[in-house]
């Protein structure tokens, strides 16, 4: 099969540079949503931040290709493990799993769970910055 496969559809990366639509919350609402725009071809995402929510529309347009190329692979936004700004850790699930519990487990103060990555992009979930100290310290 050919290295790069043509079709109608664009690779995500054409929407990675494309500035998204947002719509912000109305009242009884809580999440942003996100749209990103290639004429014809239209994704969206919802986040709880603006951020978040263009990360969710890039991560759909992926699956979105998935479609039209099934030799795609769809990587996952997030390290295979990570803590997150609220200390939280985070790790991927071996992908037999994942069906059944999500793609990633979390513990948090609460206990232990399991999310799959749309989900994970709803809350906005990021990996905490990593700090690096001085060797000289």
């Amino acid at each position: 099969m050919f290295e790069s496969e043509r079709s109608a559809y664009p690779h995500p990366d054409e929407f990675t540079v494309m500035r998204p639509e947002y719509l912000d919350p109305e009242e009884d609402e809580d999440d942003v949503i996100a749209i990103i725009s290639i004429t014809p071809f239209r994704v969206t995402g919802n986040s709880a931040t603006r951020a978040g929510a263009r990360r969710a529309a890039l991560y759909e347009a992926a699956k979105t290709y998935r479609n039209y190329h099934p030799s795609y692979r769809v990587e996952s936004p997030f390290p295979d493990e990570f803590a997150d700004q609220n200390g939280a850790t985070w790790k991927r699930i071996p992908e037999h799993l994942r069906d059944k519990n999500g793609d990633y487990e979390f513990a948090d103060a609460d206990g232990e769970d399991y999310a799959d990555i749309d989900q994970m992009l709803l809350w906005d979930i990021r990996p905490a910055p990593v700090v690096e100290e001085d060797a000289d310290e």
